[in-house]
């Protein structure tokens, strides 16, 4: 019996590039600490009296939004990336990956999101942070590296 493989967090790669970029174009966002990706449903109710008093429901328009922490680095071209998203109101292209983009079994969403989210951390004995909050604006693909 084989033991199965996990992925650990720090494994995790984000990637970033100009609206609509191709995943071999875009560039590790290597400023990172914690990231979060949350895909959920939106929900419609289709109920009827046939289902033995039990609600029915199903799954909808889906929505991602990715959330993660990055060092305050001005002089950073990520940095600069997604702070001029959101100051200027683009769309830049992200790609939260599992591992790396040219590891087999890497696996992740991909689209184009508008950052709608920018918050300077300024704890006193920690380095200065902005925790960023993205939205997808345009599905692009689910990516999954061949092995």
């Amino acid at each position: 019996m084989s033991i199965e493989q996990f992925k650990l967090g720090m494994d995790g790669k984000l990637y970033y590039g100009a609206e609509s970029a191709l995943l071999a174009a875009m560039t590790e966002l290597t400023i990172v600490k914690d990231v979060t990706v949350t895909q959920e449903k939106g929900e419609a109710d289709v109920t009827t009296r046939a289902n033995s008093g039990y609600r029915g429901t199903t799954g909808t328009l889906k929505e991602c939004t990715i959330e993660f922490q990055m060092l305050f680095k001005p002089s950073d071209a990520g940095f600069q990336a997604i702070r001029n998203a959101y100051y200027n109101n683009t769309l830049v292209s992200l790609c939260p990956l599992s591992g790396a983009k040219d590891a087999a079994g890497s696996e992740g969403i991909k689209g184009d999101f508008s950052i709608i989210g920018f918050t300077k951390g300024e704890p006193l004995e920690e380095a200065q942070t902005v925790d960023v909050t993205a939205k997808m604006s345009v599905f692009e693909e689910y990516v999954e590296v061949a092995s």
